[in-house]
């Protein structure tokens, strides 16, 4: 089978977006190769050494990279590609250089070419992300594993955005929790939730592409089996209202259109947690959430990412911004 890469040179911060419009065309397979990798990945095992002069990797900004089948008529794909990376600009996403490369890709290249770049990697105390075809040992016993198959993924679920929503989740989940994860992808979310106490879990995506690929991946996770996940414009096709928590780790812009409907879902005092935030954003998005009704608690923030921890207020709680940096 003849597959075909597509190669995106970008900065750090629009990988994710990307990555998510090569999988809309129809990629099968995303490889992201990260310049800010090596600053961001903590070993998992500490007697792994790793000499990052002997792996080829970006020395600056970010490629994205897509692998399509042969089903795919690329051709077509390309111009409708390159316009949604420059329309990034709209959601205040700086991509350049943004060029787009071609090449045919012989089958078993394709079944090895990003396995270099994917490791077990700590992403906080107790949790590790783990790639599905590692024989990785636990270093200590409380260790948590989320595996991941980043053929079937939109990455590594180690972006900036990633952390500071597990670290939200790790801030503010007690257990038993009902959740809703908007924008699921890899499915990484609904995972660590799971490891972390949180009871039941409907995680939609927008197509049933991404839906499929979520499936997989929870599939490899024997405790996030129970994690439903549905086709969804956001919360527009789900059911469960009076929920404990809404998670989304979405642009700054598809968050906003979400406000009232997390409202609409949330039980009182319930939280709503938000990542994916540029820092020129942050201020659209607090104003908003405040305007719905929301009181933002906490603001967290990795590089020029941000998140946010906020709650719907309990019954005679008045509203009034109270975030901490």
């Amino acid at each position: 089978m003849e597959w075909t890469q597509v190669d995106v040179l970008t900065t750090s911060e629009a990988v994710e977006a990307i990555a998510n419009i090569l999988t809309e065309q129809g990629a099968s397979g995303i490889q992201i190769d990260d310049s800010q990798d090596i600053q961001n990945y903590q070993k998992a095992d500490e007697t792994v050494v790793i000499d990052w002069d002997e792996i080829k990797h970006q020395q600056t900004g970010a490629k994205v990279i897509g692998y399509f089948p042969q089903d795919v008529f690329v051709t077509e794909a390309l111009p409708v590609i390159e316009n949604k990376i420059k329309q990034l600009a709209e959601f205040g996403l700086a991509y350049a250089p943004g060029t787009v490369k071609v090449k045919a890709l012989a089958d078993d290249h394709w079944a090895t070419a990003w396995k270099k770049y994917y490791r077990p990697v700590r992403l906080t105390r107790h949790l590790t992300i783990v790639p599905a075809w590692d024989d990785y040992q636990k270093v200590q016993t409380q260790e948590q594993l989320i595996v991941l198959d980043p053929g079937m993924a939109f990455g590594t679920g180690t972006h900036p955005t990633t952390r500071l929503m597990i670290e939200a989740l790790t801030i503010i989940v007690r257990g038993s929790e009902t959740m809703l994860d908007v924008g699921t992808g890899s499915g990484v979310l609904s995972i660590a939730a799971k490891h972390l106490g949180v009871k039941q879990i409907t995680a939609t995506d927008i197509d049933q592409v991404a839906v499929d690929k979520a499936k997989e991946n929870l599939a490899l996770n024997p405790i996030a089996q129970d994690v439903t996940v549905k086709v969804s414009d956001l919360l527009a096709d789900v059911e469960q209202t009076n929920v404990d928590l809404i998670v989304a780790n979405i642009l700054a812009e598809v968050i906003v259109p979400l406000i009232p409907q997390a409202w609409a879902k949330l039980r009182p005092g319930g939280h709503f947690l938000t990542s994916g935030i540029i820092a020129d954003k942050l201020d659209l998005i607090i104003e908003q959430q405040t305007k719905q009704g929301f009181i933002v608690d906490q603001q967290l923030k990795i590089g020029d990412w941000c998140g946010l921890i906020a709650h719907k207020p309990a019954v005679n709680e008045s509203n009034q911004f109270t975030a901490q940096g």
